[in-house]
């Protein structure tokens, strides 16, 4: 495995590299926010670690850079900014996963695992998801319906391939902040209804069939009526 660690604690981002050699992982360690975006651009990575608050550019950022230049390597944000909006902002951004500061190099290495894996069957399967006359193209992160483009946050797309993942299916809102977000869910929070709501006006909203569906007090289905 070939990984970039954007990280401009010394100390840590050393940890970090003796801990991953020593699974003999390639590690590559940029201290500033413009190196790492210079390397990310010029080569080939499986997997990204980011600081947030970085220097010249911050991890938010970065990560949004990267995304609209095409870049899908999945991302891992290392922070010590630790709510729920610090998390949602990451995600928003195009990141894949959050590990709060401090943290065991056992969970580092367990989530890093995790993405790779994810990459690689998301590569090896199905690259296109199509319900009704909406469409999902996994590669170019690309929603069209009745093949108008309909323009998404990085969160809202990884909502909407959940869903249509699992088509036909109640989905609690528990299970989609543990699964989209990967938090646990916060009973005095309304954001999975926010998101929803957002969807709702993109995909359904100019349209005559509706796909997202409310079950009250259970959660939401995706289906054609």
């Amino acid at each position: 495995m070939r990984v970039l660690v954007v990280e401009d604690e010394p100390k840590l981002a050393s940890f970090i590299q003796r801990g991953l050699e020593e699974q003999t992982w390639e590690v590559e360690v940029a201290y500033d926010g413009r190196m790492g975006k210079s390397l990310a651009m010029s080569n080939p990575y499986d997997i990204i670690v980011m600081d947030i608050n970085l220097p010249v550019i911050n991890g938010f950022d970065l990560t949004e850079q990267l995304r609209q230049e095409g870049i899908t390597t999945p991302i891992l944000m290392l922070t010590a900014l630790g709510t729920v909006e610090d998390k949602l902002q990451g995600f928003d951004s195009g990141a894949d996963d959050y590990l709060v500061k401090p943290f065991e190099f056992r969970e580092f290495l367990a989530r890093l695992k995790a993405l790779t894996r994810r990459g690689s069957v998301t590569e090896g399967k199905v690259h296109m998801l199509r319900i009704s006359d909406l469409e999902l193209n996994l590669d170019e992160r690309i929603a069209r319906r009745g093949g108008k483009q309909i323009d998404l946050t990085a969160k809202e797309f990884a909502l909407l391939e959940y869903l249509m993942r699992n088509r036909n299916r109640v989905v609690s809102r528990i299970e989609i902040a543990e699964k989209v977000w990967d938090i646990h869910f916060d009973t005095g929070t309304n954001v999975i209804d926010v998101y929803i709501n957002f969807l709702r006006k993109k995909v359904d909203k100019d349209f005559p069939s509706k796909l997202i569906h409310t079950v009250v007090g259970m959660g939401y289905i995706f289906k054609e009526e």
